[in-house]
């Protein structure tokens, strides 16, 4: 008979991650007066009422210039051009895709905006548009880029590049837009032997690194083999070492995650997420953080 964990409740001091947040942030809640001055331009989530400046949304005060916005907190994905997604495809449609990004509204894969397999260019064909679920169905994985943003806010997506298209054997975490760092590369290839892809829109792709890249699919073929069980405890270890970073609010990026998966190794995988553990580990992790910005 397996054995059975049981704990009581117990108050735990919440860690401060306002370090790895760029020092004291101006925290605001819907009503709260952001400013009385007249000559700041009111950005997102404000709006003006007797000359006060008034946050709509709880969330950051962001300044540029004489511009101010509030960045929420928690919200769904907004797409900016030249984002790196990981998405779901819900649906195929004449010369399209739907695709599910944690978004306010489905988004967009053309198929004039694909690499056909072997990363071959020319125009999409009608038996093309009758191949479409050869390529790409429902319930697939993909990697893509945000290539536009249409008038209400959806997104359309390309995968003109044989890094991107579909993604096959890994692990998918869903965590809070907000929380994942945006940085010039959001494909990462970790050194403890699996790679990851921090997806703008808060989907985190973990999947074993490849021994080597295939560049002939264009990226529609899905590797079926059997992963390794010593890939899987490693995917694992870190699928559980993200989940400790978002439970204590920690930016995520390729340091990070690395440095919370070095401090959990003396640890079973499965013991990761005990809070106890989740504190001690996400604690050393977040002082190698300041140590190496200091």
């Amino acid at each position: 008979m397996a054995a059975v964990t049981m704990r009581l409740p117990v108050a735990r001091a919440p860690l401060d991650s306002s370090a790895l947040r760029g020092g004291e942030k101006h925290l605001v809640a819907p009503g709260d007066t952001i400013t009385t001055d007249t000559g700041y331009m009111r950005g997102h989530g404000t709006y003006v009422e007797d000359d006060k400046l008034i946050a709509s949304v709880a969330g950051v005060v962001e300044r540029v210039n004489k511009l101010v916005c509030v960045r929420a907190l928690k919200a769904r994905y907004n797409g900016e051009i030249g984002d790196i997604v990981v998405g779901r495809i819900t649906e195929v449609q004449q010369k399209r895709w739907k695709v599910e990004t944690n978004s306010r509204l489905d988004s967009v894969l053309l198929l004039s905006s694909i690499n056909l397999p072997g990363g071959e260019l020319r125009r999409k064909s009608a038996e093309d548009e009758l191949a479409m679920r050869d390529y790409l169905q429902e319930g697939d994985l993909i990697s893509a880029e945000v290539q536009s943003i249409f008038s209400d806010g959806a997104v359309s997506l390309h995968t003109r590049s044989l890094k991107y298209g579909k993604l096959a054997q890994g692990v998918l975490v869903q965590v809070s837009p907000s929380l994942v760092k945006r940085q010039k590369t959001h494909f990462h290839d970790l050194p403890c032997g699996a790679s990851v892809i921090l997806g703008n829109n808060g989907f985190i792709w973990i999947y074993p690194t490849p021994e080597q890249k295939d560049d002939e699919a264009g990226g529609y073929t899905a590797n079926l083999e059997p992963v390794p069980l010593s890939d899987r405890e490693v995917i694992s270890r870190l699928r559980n070492c993200i989940m400790a970073l978002v439970a204590h609010k920690i930016m995520l990026f390729d340091t990070s995650i690395l440095y919370c998966y070095e401090a959990s190794l003396p640890h079973q995988i499965k013991d990761i997420l005990k809070p106890e553990v989740t504190e001690e580990i996400v604690l050393e992790a977040r002082q190698r953080l300041l140590d190496s910005e200091g």
